[in-house]
């Protein structure tokens, strides 16, 4: 199955039907004393293992506020999982600064999401010039076409960032909650993005608030010589923050950022984006829709410690 996340008691959850196949767990109830290993599809669907039971079932794991493990250090990407950027804001910042160079090029919703199967802006735009052809304007030579890729996304990167200073794109439900959590826990809080440092950086200071953020480290942009779905920024995070890997639960919304939490040896949930809905996330430890606040909670920060369960477990 896609995921094995080991929801271990106290959780909270209900039954709507005992005699079908798929048992959906809506409402809050005292839950069975075992632990079930659980993985996330759709809003919060966490299939139960053929091997194991009977049944297979779809949950809404939820654990309790004290459990007995909590992770050493809570990794996030930015884009789409912090804020739903990519087609409103991304996307919208590439097209202006095309406009405003007169490159005559225009990425439309669909293309854009073709795109993000490469990680970086620098690295997309490379890509698509190199398969389309390169603008009259463009120079030549590789170097100068590196400096000119570079420019046109520092020029892509200040436009974003104005969107985000004037908070047109807001943080997805349950981000500050998630992090208020970990930061109140004593659980390290990074973001790991293939995006521009400061474009991060305003992300992380302008939604979050500057005070959550000075506790927030942040690994983005050319901080790796390879990006995602290389394992490069989330093994430098674990290393930079002192912290094993196996300790380490990553927040992302992609394939390529999937690959790259488990080639680290990570635990790796899942919160779809508007671009990624439909990617196979097999290999994730649990997939949601998003995080979600109360009563919308999909899950928590002690559900992040559930996952590592089964590290203490002989």
């Amino acid at each position: 199955m896609a995921t094995n996340a080991s929801c271990s008691p106290p959780l909270t959850t209900s039954v709507s039907s005992s005699s079908s196949k798929n048992l959906i767990f809506t409402k809050k109830t005292a839950f069975l004393s075992s632990p079930s290993s659980c993985s996330g599809v759709g809003a919060c669907k966490l299939s139960i293992k053929k091997r194991s039971f009977e049944r297979f079932g779809v949950v809404k794991c939820m654990a309790s506020a004290a459990p007995s493990v909590l992770p050493k250090a809570l990794l996030f990407d930015c884009d789409g999982v912090l804020v739903d950027t990519e087609k409103d804001g991304h996307r919208v910042s590439f097209n202006d600064t095309f406009a405003e160079k007169e490159l005559g090029v225009t990425w439309d919703v669909d293309l854009y999401g073709e795109l993000l199967k490469i990680g970086g802006g620098k690295e997309r735009m490379t890509a698509y010039f190199d398969k389309v052809g390169w603008p009259d304007k463009a120079p030549t030579s590789e170097q100068d076409r590196k400096e000119f890729i570079a420019s046109l996304h520092k020029r892509k990167t200040e436009l974003f960032m104005a969107l985000i200073e004037k908070k047109l794109l807001p943080l997805r439900p349950g981000v500050a909650k998630l992090v208020g959590q970990a930061l109140g826990n004593g659980v390290k809080v990074a973001v790991c993005s293939t995006s521009n440092e400061k474009a991060v950086s305003a992300v992380v200071s302008f939604l979050l608030g500057a005070e959550r953020a000075e506790q927030i480290q942040i690994y983005a942009g050319d901080v790796v010589p390879r990006k995602k779905p290389d394992p490069a920024i989330y093994l430098l995070a674990a290393e930079t923050l002192g912290v094993e890997p196996w300790s380490c639960v990553v927040i992302e919304d992609s394939g390529i950022g999937l690959a790259a939490a488990k080639a680290a040896g990570m635990k790796c949930i899942v919160t779809k984006s508007g671009y990624t809905g439909d990617e196979d996330f097999e290999k994730a430890d649990a997939v949601f829709d998003f995080i979600g606040d109360p009563p919308e909670e999909r899950f928590d920060l002690a559900f992040c410690g559930s996952l590592l369960e089964k590290q203490y477990v002989s």
